[in-house]
C-alpha cells in the first residue's frame, strides 16, 4: 500500500507483521518486523527487476548509517569530511 502522505514510502502488513519500503529513484531500502517476510519480498523483487542486494545499509541519500543489533545511528559525517577535504580544511581547529 502506498503511503498517502509520502509518495516514496510503501507499507505492507501481514497479520501483526510489517514491511516498510522506501524507494527513491534507483535506491531502495526495506525493513521488516519479520525476517521471513523480508526474505520473500527480496526474492520476489530480484526476480522482477534487475538488481543486487548490497547487504546491510551503510549509505542512503548522502547519509551515513551505522547499525548494531539494538540501534541505528544516522549521520552526515562522511559528507562533512568530504567538504573539509575539498576546501583543504582537514587540519583546521574545530569551533
Amino acid at each position: 500500500m502506498k503511503s498517502p502522505s509520502e509518495p516514496s514510502l510503501y507499507i505492507k502488513t501481514q497479520e501483526q507483521d510489517l514491511l516498510i519500503l522506501c524507494l527513491y529513484v534507483d535506491d531502495l531500502i526495506c525493513i521488516s518486523t519479520n525476517q521471513s517476510i523480508f526474505e520473500d519480498f527480496k526474492k520476489a523483487i530480484i526476480v522482477e527487476f534487475e538488481m543486487t542486494d548490497l547487504g546491510q545499509m551503510k549509505y542512503f541519500l548522502g547519509m551515513q548509517v551505522k547499525q548494531s543489533p539494538s540501534q541505528i545511528f544516522i549521520s552526515q559525517e562522511k559528507y562533512a569530511e568530504d567538504l573539509l577535504k575539498k576546501f583543504n580544511m582537514l587540519d583546521c581547529k574545530p569551533l
